[in-house]
């Protein structure tokens, strides 16, 4: 299974402003696997409905092997960015494929939520627990 692993700091992701930028963080050192995440990424934002039944045809259109596409793809998924659509989906037409998905963003926004949530202090009850969090690590 490849991992998941991105360049998660708070400097670099100030300084995203474009596309190749977070392909960088997302894909941190694997220039061929940041232009496949492009690749997908474009190639489903300006397809009809943003959705794409295949994303084999992509390696052969932008020259990469058909392994790199399956792992980026499986760690797009995995990450919540897209998702797979069952031919059994009304919302789809019926239709098997490839579309985003809001899981990515909407984690991102839950650990912003949880990070502001832990810094509160609530009662001695809490601060108890917090302070015995050291004997269980």
């Amino acid at each position: 299974m490849p991992a998941t692993k991105i360049e998660f700091s708070c400097n670099k992701i100030a300084r995203i402003k474009d596309l190749d930028e977070l392909a960088a963080l997302l894909f941190p050192g694997s220039r061929d696997q940041q232009k496949v995440f492009l690749a997908i990424f474009v190639e489903l934002k300006y397809a009809r409905g943003q959705f794409m039944p295949y994303l084999r045809p992509l390696s052969e259109k932008y020259d990469f092997t058909p392994r790199i596409l399956e792992t980026v793809r499986s760690k797009m998924r995995r990450m919540g960015i897209i998702d797979h659509v069952s031919r059994f989906n009304k919302t789809h037409g019926y239709k098997e494929g490839w579309v985003f998905s809001n899981r990515f963003s909407h984690s991102l926004a839950r650990l912003a939520e949880l990070t502001r949530d832990f810094k509160e202090r609530k009662d001695a009850l809490q601060e108890r627990k917090n302070r015995d969090l050291f004997r269980y690590l």
